[in-house]
């Protein structure tokens, strides 16, 4: 029987598992893809906007010599630590369920990549997922199209089309200043008013300048309500369209990007038994300790946020395994 069972190794569940070994647990990630999977999915070129310290896990230090680092060097520097550690991870396996015996131990059902069916029981099960795999979906029509995305990694395949970018975070301005930069014609279609207060300050008047010049077109007050093959049909707020042409816009298009955000998968924590409370669908559990309501059932990480994914970050989430550790190392004692 195993210790403990940590599911997801993002930075939060790496933490929450090298946490479970000092007070003596060996246990088992278990990641349905690679290790620090979510981070791997950023763009290719991204820097973080945390400082090195803040993502430091396992009290080994996260050395670069950027104020911030990059993308690859999160995936050497996270790489590293599980195999500093020895953390025992099963990459490319799938937990399925955990099931709640009379006994208070689990059973914890996993399928690899070839769809062998795996059983494990354990005492204490560590929620560590993210939330990449559930983007916000828009409802709309040609939202399945092959031409919409919504994960952007890198410009170059965008060299010199026309595309939409959905959304007004930083991820899309991000991703709108690199397709300008490899030539394409860039929209950005975003439902706020004015340009989001949580845009990089150091970002903001670049992009701010290159949409007054006419290099990125920017529509506020808008949403898109329609993809075809080559065409974005967009609504916007009386506040944005002076006129009722400008109110519904259809223009050429190659490309969509839905950079709209990810929420964690909340029916997998139902099937649990752990209940979910108010309009974001957050979890209950104890902030002192992050068990949930079923005992011995822990979450770490962005999926304690429910809906509210950007509430929890690797630097806040990162000590949640230190949180677990002590309450399940003060009811050993």
């Amino acid at each position: 029987m195993e210790q403990a069972i940590v599911v997801g190794a993002g930075p939060c569940g790496l933490s929450a598992a090298i946490e479970l070994q000092r007070i003596g647990l060996n246990p088992l990630v278990i990641e349905k893809n690679v290790v620090v999977h979510s981070i791997y999915q950023y763009p290719t070129y991204m820097r973080f906007f945390s400082t090195p310290e803040l993502l430091e896990i396992g009290n080994i230090p996260f050395v670069t010599p950027h104020e911030k680092p990059s993308r690859q060097e999160a995936l050497t520097y996270y790489r590293t630590v599980a195999e500093r550690h020895r953390v025992r991870i099963n990459s490319y396996e799938t937990v399925i369920e955990a099931r709640k015996q009379p006994d208070g131990r689990f059973v914890v059902a996993s399928q690899d990549r070839w769809g062998k069916l795996r059983e494990y029981e354990t005492q204490h099960v560590v929620i560590a997922t993210g939330y990449f795999d559930h983007p916000n979906l828009l409802g709309i029509p040609g939202e399945t199209s092959p031409k919409v995305s919504h994960f952007f990694r890198e410009a170059h395949p965008y060299t010199g089309t026309k595309v939409a970018i959905i959304g007004g975070s930083n991820s899309a301005i991000d991703a709108a200043l690199e397709l300008m930069r490899v030539g394409a014609e860039v929209t950005v279609v975003y439902r706020g008013d004015t340009y989001s207060p949580y845009i990089k300050p150091w970002v903001r008047p670049i992009f701010e300048s290159m949409v007054n010049k006419g290099i990125i077109r920017m529509l506020f007050g808008s949403r898109v309500v329609g993809i075809d093959n080559d065409t974005v049909t967009v609504e916007r707020s009386s506040s944005a369209a002076d006129t009722d042409e400008q109110a519904r816009l259809t223009f050429a298009n190659d490309f969509v990007l839905a950079l709209t955000g990810f929420r964690p998968d909340r029916s997998f924590l139902g099937n649990m038994g752990v209940r979910v409370e108010g309009d974001y669908d957050i979890p209950r559990f104890d902030p002192e300790t992050m068990e949930t309501n079923v005992e011995g059932l822990y979450v770490a990480g962005v999926v304690a946020s429910g809906r509210e994914a950007n509430e929890v970050f690797i630097e806040t989430g990162r000590k949640h395994g230190s949180l677990i550790a002590a309450h399940i190392a003060g009811k050993r004692s």
